[in-house]
């Protein structure tokens, strides 16, 4: 009899922008977690929270921005350049 661990949950605190949108378009992280955003379009991409709490300057491809999330709450966020892009941070305690 063979046992089988369960599939192990995604690791890591990314988010790819991948073909004019973020993915995954919603992230759960504990508090305390960095996000990391990484371009991979040919154009570049910002990452600009709705409640102002955040913004990345522009990112060309390959480029990244973190944010440390301190506290608990949903961050909803657009790319300012292209702003039918958007894209959630939920945050636990």
């Amino acid at each position: 009899m063979s046992v089988t661990a369960p599939a192990a949950p995604v690791s890591g605190d990314q988010v790819n922008i991948d073909s004019f949108a973020f993915v995954p378009a919603t992230l759960t992280v504990h508090a305390g977690s960095t996000v990391t955003w990484t371009n991979h379009d040919e154009e570049p991409h910002t990452v600009a929270a709705s409640d102002g709490s955040f913004k990345s300057p522009g990112m060309g491809t390959g480029a990244t921005y973190s944010h440390t999330f301190a506290t608990a709450g949903t961050f909803d966020y657009v790319c300012s350049i292209h702003p039918m892009m958007h894209g959630t941070v939920m945050v636990t305690p």
